[in-house]
This record gives C-alpha cells, sequence and structure tokens, in this order.
C-alpha cells in the first residue's frame, strides 16, 4: 500500500471512532492528499423551521471535511480538532450535500484549511475558511 493509500485507510477508519459524524450521517465519498469529498443525506430533524439544513448541521459538516482533508495528511496524529473556523452561508440546503475541504498551507501542527458545501446540483451553500491543530501523541 502506498503512503497516500495509508493516509486514506486512516483518515476513513478514524472517521468511525467520532460518534457525532455517524449521527448526523456523514458520509466519506473520497479523500485524497490535503483534501476530502463528505456528504450528508438530509433527514427532517436536521432542518431548520423552513425546512431547509439547520445552519449547525452545515457548519458540522464542513468542519468534518475540513478535519478529514488535513487527517490525511498526518495518519501517525491522534487526532485533529479545529481552532478557528469562520463560515459564509450563501445559498439554502435542501437534499443532499456535499462539502469538499482542502488543506491550503500544511504543517506538523497548525494546518490552514477552506472548503465549501453544495447541494446535489452543485449550487453553493456556504464557503469556510478554517485553521485546525494536529494533536500528536506525547512521547
Amino acid at each position: 500500500m502506498s503512503l497516500a493509500q495509508d493516509n486514506v485507510a486512516f483518515a476513513l477508519d478514524f472517521q468511525k471512532k467520532i460518534p457525532f459524524v455517524g449521527h448526523l450521517g456523514i458520509d466519506v465519498d473520497s479523500i485524497g492528499d490535503g483534501k476530502a469529498t463528505l456528504s450528508l443525506q438530509l433527514r427532517p430533524e436536521l432542518t431548520n423551521s423552513f425546512g431547509s439544513a439547520h445552519g449547525g448541521v452545515i457548519m458540522s459538516l464542513v468542519d468534518v471535511a475540513l478535519c478529514t482533508a488535513a487527517r490525511s495528511q498526518h495518519p501517525d496524529s491522534i487526532g485533529v480538532i479545529t481552532v478557528d473556523l469562520s463560515l459564509q452561508f450563501i445559498g439554502v440546503g435542501k437534499g443532499k450535500l456535499v462539502a469538499e475541504g482542502r488543506v491550503l498551507k500544511p504543517g506538523r501542527n497548525t494546518v490552514f484549511t477552506e472548503g465549501e458545501v453544495r447541494n446535489e446540483d452543485g449550487s453553493l451553500v456556504a464557503k469556510a475558511i478554517g485553521t485546525v491543530r494536529v494533536r500528536v501523541a506525547e512521547k
């Protein structure tokens, strides 16, 4: 297995250890070196009073995408945590939401990321920029 395949396997396995991700029903569609695409099928309990995606669901989905993108480059880490996340809500989320996260600037401990959430038809729902911290095991 190549290093890239090892990183993908690590990130996919780590995703299973986060109960909140499972609760929301977030699926990992693809992971590359510093990139991740995740999706979520909107259910009634994840909507707001207008019947569209709740802002917290959108924020959670993109947060997990950004961290997964960063985690794909750090298979030796014990996790990745969000330090800062800025999100602009641009459109209405309906049906299946797709989030893409990308590493803008990698680092040993601090990683700068960006991403967006789109509806299945490609229409933009939200844009994000975030800073995440890679947690390494103490020696």
